[in-house]
């Protein structure tokens, strides 16, 4: 090949380059680009099993794509509060998404109540542990000298219900000295599951996820604050239609079995049972 011809065949492939760039960098390309980006999801850790469900479904739907991060309610609002760049948050409780709309980290008029849920005491499967929930109940023997497992009683939802229910019961005095405070309930059902821990208290789903547990019994629903589980897109959400598309897939008959079969209640969907 000869000199001038190889420069010109440069000079093509460099304008053919800069052409593509300029493309890829136009307000139109920008904007499919960002389409095409996930949505980021900060949700509780009680939700994975169904949401891992539920998004792709809604994938398969839409051609939407997700990014879930999966912890304790209260560590998912500090991070969004601290700037973490999500999407949508859903909460295990009212009262972290209440901190979210105290400090204007969520789109208050995108709130909505999605789920229900209950709390559950569990040990490990073939345990042969049978408990009856009652008031003055004291589970100091079937601890065994062991440590009740439960989420952080002062920050993490399902930790705060099992206090609750406890203190409701009469146990809590009893029992503050014998718990094993998890991150996340969760990890508090893994304590359980492996053998860590003789006994927990996790939300209902969470129980009929793992096969490695089995419920000993269900807390009373008046022991406790109600369960329910609010979304809401974030103020800062840069994919704020894909996730308002998302949320509503979440909330539409089709995602509806898909939390069913995990254990939960669907909000506005109880009557209709």
């Amino acid at each position: 090949m000869s000199a001038p011809h190889l420069h010109w065949t440069r000079r093509a492939g460099m304008a053919g380059l800069l052409l593509a760039l300029a493309a890829w960098s136009s307000p139109g390309s920008m904007a499919a680009h960002a389409a095409d980006e996930p949505i980021v999801v900060f949700a509780a850790a009680s939700l994975k099993n169904a949401l891992d469900e539920a998004s792709a479904a809604w994938a398969r739907e839409t051609g939407g794509t997700s990014r879930i991060s999966y912890a304790g309610s209260n560590a998912l609002a500090k991070q969004i509060e601290a700037g973490a760049p999500a999407d949508l948050f859903i909460s295990a409780d009212l009262a972290w998404m209440d901190y979210a709309e105290k400090n204007g980290t969520i789109r208050a008029d995108s709130r909505v109540n999605l789920l229900r849920n209950a709390i559950v005491l569990v040990a490990a499967k073939g345990s042969g542990q049978r408990v009856t929930l009652e008031p003055g109940i004291d589970l100091t023997a079937a601890l065994a000298g062991g440590r009740l497992a439960m989420g952080n009683v002062d920050a993490v939802p399902a930790g705060k219900y099992g206090k609750a229910a406890l203190e409701k019961l009469g146990a809590w005095d009893r029992m503050k000295g014998q718990v094993a405070q998890a991150e996340n309930v969760r990890a508090a059902l893994l304590l359980v599951s492996c053998g860590e821990a003789p006994l927990g208290i996790v939300y209902a789903t969470d129980a009929a996820s793992d096969p490695g547990v089995e419920v000993v019994a269900t807390f009373p629903a008046d022991s406790h604050p109600p369960i329910v589980y609010p979304a809401a897109l974030t103020r800062d959400a840069a994919g704020a239609t894909r996730a308002a598309s998302f949320l509503s897939f979440l909330r539409s008959p089709a995602a509806r079995p898909i939390f069913e079969r995990q254990g939960f209640v669907v909000v506005g969907a109880e009557k209709r049972s």
